[in-house]
């Protein structure tokens, strides 16, 4: 590959001919800084170096003499294909990760370990380290105000469920960290890399230590009123959610830099493309604080309520959405104002996502970006979709599942398109 310097000087807009020889050259203007045509024949062009006194001649094989005045492009990172296998190997176990989170919590296993330990609890083997497994369990809220009467078999499956998902979070350790000392100590990481690779290894320190920090607050002697339902904290769930999700995008898009980079468009950029990449932009992050704001469904059971749509109990803003005082705390515990913001974001998104949809379809982009726009399009239809139909059937785990699924898929497909879009940028005045 060649990247030609100053050779846009020579060659007339009009272009090439199929031989790839030029049409028309300007002789006003210089084949390089110091460089003037001074013949011009049916079989090739001739101009001279004023600086040397030399002449160069080139015909219909341009690639030749071309070459006296292009410079190879540099080599390709090393083991860039390798690196970025693996960092979309790492984006595949955090998405399984959450899948296994939102499983784990729909089916209120997520309080049946309440010890933690870094490198991972001993499993039970025997009939007496069950019993002792139960007997520390009976000894939280979750058990003294809602499963009083859970048997031992009942408690080894919500049991499983939780170390299922634990494991698997150290497993992304593993993963992550044997390949990225392997390619570390090899040379395959440049000084940006590196800068990345130690900051996906904080997150991942700081995604375990917010998974049982969530944990811990579903085991506190806090649930004290009436209707208190002993459950971790919507904020923790949130946070634990958002760092996965963040954690998420990043491994994607420095995969994507690997393994699909992004397309490049040539000439005078429209300056609505620009505007574009903005929206697009702006729909990726609609796209992920909707998901966060399902942590919060999620974690104060709003889905339960409810149930019908568009309307809520016949009204399109229920009587009791500012039943909380002072007002603010609706908004993150209010299990009906909750549901309510929720509804709103996922409409205004799926707004905004057809309306980028619309718009994409009259730009200039890369060729790659009218698939995403599309697959985005086709996704945030399909997930809202998905979120009615879950809350009309009472949440059951499968489609709620599917639901929270459907958000890290939309979210991927919004991320690949802001990616397409990468290298839309303004050209320096």
């Amino acid at each position: 590959m060649f990247n030609c310097l100053r050779l846009s000087s020579c060659i007339a807009r009009n272009g090439t001919n199929k031989f790839g020889v030029f049409k028309t050259l300007s002789p006003a203007r210089s084949f390089v800084s110091n460089s003037l045509l001074v013949k011009s024949n049916g079989g090739g062009f001739t101009f001279r170096d004023t600086t040397k006194n030399s002449l160069l001649t080139i015909g219909r094989t341009i690639r030749t003499p071309i070459s006296r005045y292009c410079t190879k492009s540099s080599s390709p990172e090393k083991g860039t294909k390798s690196v970025g296998y693996w960092l979309l190997g790492c984006s595949g176990m955090v998405f399984v990760a959450v899948v296994l989170g939102g499983v784990t919590r729909l089916t209120e296993s997520g309080l049946s370990m309440v010890t933690w330990k870094l490198l991972g609890e001993k499993m039970p083997r025997t009939d007496a380290e069950w019993r002792e497994e139960f007997d520390r369990y009976q000894q939280f809220p979750e058990f003294k105000l809602k499963n009083q009467d859970m048997t031992l078999q009942e408690f080894k499956l919500i049991w499983f469920m939780e170390y299922g998902h634990r494991m698997w979070g150290r497993a992304i350790g593993a993963f992550y960290a044997i390949p990225a000392l392997y390619f570390w100590t090899r040379g395959y990481f440049n000084k940006a890399m590196k800068i990345r690779v130690l900051a996906f290894g904080a997150l991942i320190g700081a995604q375990g230590l917010m998974g049982w920090y969530m944990v811990k607050s579903g085991l506190e002697d806090r649930f004290h009123q009436e209707s208190d339902v002993p459950r971790v904290s919507q904020y923790r769930l949130a946070s634990h959610l958002g760092f996965a999700f963040v954690l998420y995008s990043l491994f994607l898009w420095s995969a994507l830099d690997k393994l699909l980079p992004a397309q490049k468009l040539v000439g005078q950029i429209p300056a609505a493309t620009f505007r574009f990449k903005g929206l697009a932009h702006a729909t990726k992050a609609a796209v992920f604080f909707t998901a966060l704001s399902g942590a919060f469904v999620a974690g104060l059971d709003a889905g339960l309520i409810y149930n019908s749509f568009p309307k809520m109990a016949d009204r399109w803003i229920p009587s009791d959405i500012l039943a909380l005082s002072p007002t603010l705390r609706n908004f993150t515990e209010n299990p009906t104002t909750v549901q309510f913001d929720h509804r709103v974001l996922g409409t205004a998104t799926l707004t905004l996502i057809t309306g980028m949809f619309l718009i994409s379809r009259r730009r200039m982009l890369p060729p790659r970006a009218y698939k995403a726009a599309t697959a985005v399009a086709a996704m945030g239809w399909m997930q809202v979709a998905l979120g009615i139909t879950t809350l009309l059937t009472y949440v059951p785990v499968p489609l709620a599942a599917s639901h929270q699924s459907g958000s890290l898929i939309l979210l991927s497909l919004a991320i690949w398109l802001t990616h397409e879009l990468k290298l839309v940028k303004r050209l320096p005045k």
